[in-house]
C-alpha cells in the first residue's frame, strides 16, 4: 500500500467536494448577515488549515499569496488579547476557487515529501505527521459537511459525494 498516494486521493476527494460547495453557493448565502460565521469564511478557514498542516512546521509555512492576516481564524485569535479576527471584506468565489486549485496542487506535491513518522511540526498538535494528515483531512471534511448542510437546508443545493480521486500521472 502506498500511503502517500492514498492520502493524496482522499485529500483531492475532500477538496473536490469543498470546491462544489464554493461553486454552488448562492450569492444570498455567501456572506449572509444572518450567519455569525460566513460561508466564505468557513471555506477559507478549511483551505488555510489544509495548506498550513501540509507544511513541515509553522516556521517553514509560507501563506498563500492572497492571504489576509487573521482571516484563517474563526472565533477569537488564539493569542492575547484574544480579540475576534479583523475581517474587513469577504473573499469572492473566484479567489477561493483559485486557493482551492492551489491546495490541490500543493497536496499532490507535498504529501510524498512528508516524513509520516516524524513529529507534526506544530507545537499545538502533539502527535505524528501521519496523525496530523488524518486530523487535517477530518477538519477539511467537517467544514465541507457544515457547508453542505447549509446549502442543502437553506438553498436546496445538493453536493455530490466524491469517494476518491486517482492521482494524476
Amino acid at each position: 500500500m502506498d500511503l502517500p498516494l492514498t492520502f493524496i486521493s482522499q485529500y483531492q476527494a475532500a477538496l473536490a467536494m469543498l470546491g462544489q460547495t464554493i461553486s454552488k453557493c448562492p450569492v444570498s448565502l455567501w456572506d449572509s448577515p444572518d450567519d455569525k460565521t460566513k460561508f466564505w469564511h468557513i471555506a477559507y478557514h478549511a483551505l488555510f488549515y489544509t495548506h498550513l498542516y501540509l507544511a513541515d512546521s509553522e516556521q517553514t509555512f509560507t501563506p498563500w499569496a492572497k492571504h489576509r492576516n487573521e482571516y484563517q481564524f474563526m472565533g477569537q485569535v488564539p493569542w492575547p488579547p484574544h480579540a475576534p479576527p479583523k475581517i474587513e471584506q469577504p473573499y469572492d468565489k473566484a479567489t477561493l476557487l483559485e486557493y482551492l486549485t492551489f491546495c490541490q496542487q500543493y497536496v499532490a506535491g507535498r504529501i510524498p515529501q512528508l516524513n509520516l513518522e516524524g513529529a507534526s511540526g506544530f507545537d499545538w498538535q502533539s502527535f505524528s505527521k501521519l496523525e496530523l494528515l488524518i486530523y487535517n483531512l477530518r477538519h477539511l471534511q467537517q467544514h465541507t459537511g457544515e457547508l453542505m448542510e447549509r446549502l442543502g437546508t437553506r438553498a436546496g443545493v445538493e453536493i455530490n459525494w466524491v469517494g476518491s480521486v486517482p492521482p494524476s500521472e
